[in-house]
């Protein structure tokens, strides 16, 4: 059995809802990022077997195969082939799972995974139509009208005792830890810079993360409502919407030989597992567990910590459940500062990640994701 390799992984600056890359079609926002994977890492593209694009809202101009569409508008040739994959927030996790998985089964030798969502042109939940994804079998097996993402973050923060203020003081870290990354230049290697025309007509080149508050406080955090009456979630302690792509490459040995490729890190462990989708987030917790025990790890073993922060109560949780060290947790802020885009997050962290361990000089990372429908991925890796 071949090993799968990431050879390299990288991720547009976030966008902010109406910022920077608001202007520009979802599918030339992916293409930026496969435009980047390939000619950082020089070589052919004609020798790419497949791409695996991840993408939640499959509408507008997401839809009709978004993932192939992002091929044509890019600098790779016609020949690769493509496909669209959703797994909700984890979707392009999942897209390199499935990457990893073809290489490790000798199918295939070179595969991007990647994902893409402009949060902004085409709006979370806008698939629906008005419809109702939920049929009446659903509904009454588990009680509920519909399943909320809102209602299950406010589930976490109650069963595991975390009141507003603790809410907020995890959101402040966030922010001061994605303001200290900037600052120390953290995501030069993840990011890639990319020139784009503002609604006044100038250009820019956009190369930052454009949601992270550099002067954000607790008392600006405590002043926001909360989403619904008498809760603890607010707009300020949950992911922002957020315009992006992201892409990585995945290879065998044999290409890692045939191309002259000097990896980032292998993929020691891909677990996928299912829990309640009413509570929906909490997965992850269980998720981690589960991979560290089948890829025969402890928890002191990993060095670097991505755990999505769709919201607060999901780290902090996660923290709570496992007990790993919260130096290691999300180092360099997470999506509270950086935002959330969705179908393109997973490969997204994945950037930061394994980069992370290279600039920190250190060995296993591990990546998990909360998703729609009470679903969690966990990958780790090794930086080689």
């Amino acid at each position: 059995m071949t090993e799968a390799f990431i050879i390299d992984a990288v991720r547009l600056a976030g966008g902010r809802r109406k910022g920077r890359l608001a202007n520009i079609h979802a599918v030339d926002l992916g293409a930026m990022s496969l435009n980047a994977i390939v000619a950082r890492t020089d070589f052919d593209p004609a020798a790419i077997d497949d791409v695996i694009f991840g993408c939640v809202t499959q509408a507008s101009e997401q839809s009709w195969h978004v993932g192939r569409n992002c091929v044509l508008a890019s600098s790779l040739p016609q020949s690769v082939p493509a496909v669209t994959i959703d797994r909700q927030c984890g979707s392009s996790q999942q897209a390199l799972h499935f990457a990893a998985q073809a290489v490790i089964a000798g199918v295939q030798d070179l595969v991007i995974a990647g994902g893409v969502e402009s949060m902004t042109r085409v709006p979370i939940g806008s698939a629906a139509m008005g419809a109702q994804p939920w049929p009446t079998s659903v509904q009454e097996r588990f009680g509920v009208t519909a399943f909320s993402q809102f209602v299950g973050a406010e589930a976490i923060a109650k069963k595991w005792s975390f009141d507003r203020e603790a809410l907020d003081r995890y959101a402040l870290e966030s922010h001061q830890r994605a303001a200290a990354a900037i600052k120390a230049n953290a995501f030069a290697k993840e990011i890639t810079p990319v020139r784009v025309a503002l609604a006044d007509g100038s250009q820019v080149v956009h190369d930052r993360d454009e949601g992270v508050r550099l002067d954000a406080s607790l008392q600006a955090l405590g002043k926001l409502e909360p989403i619904s009456a008498g809760g603890v979630i607010t707009a300020g302690n949950a992911s922002q919407v957020c315009d992006g792509s992201s892409a990585v490459l995945v290879a065998s040995a044999r290409a890692v030989k045939a191309h002259g490729f000097k990896p980032l890190a292998r993929v020691v462990n891909m677990t996928v597992t299912a829990g309640d989708p009413v509570v929906m987030l909490e997965e992850p917790l269980y998720a981690t567990l589960k991979a560290l025990d089948r890829a025969g790890m402890k928890l002191d073993a990993i060095d670097l910590f991505e755990v999505n922060e769709a919201f607060a109560p999901i780290p902090l949780a996660w923290l709570k459940h496992t007990h790993a060290d919260p130096q290691k947790l999300n180092v360099n802020g997470g999506a509270i500062a950086l935002g959330h885009p969705l179908g393109a997050s997973g490969t997204k962290l994945m950037a930061t990640l394994v980069h992370a361990l290279h600039t920190r000089n250190k060995k296993y990372g591990l990546q998990t994701m909360c998703e729609g429908g009470g679903m969690a991925n966990v990958t780790i890796v090794e930086a080689l």
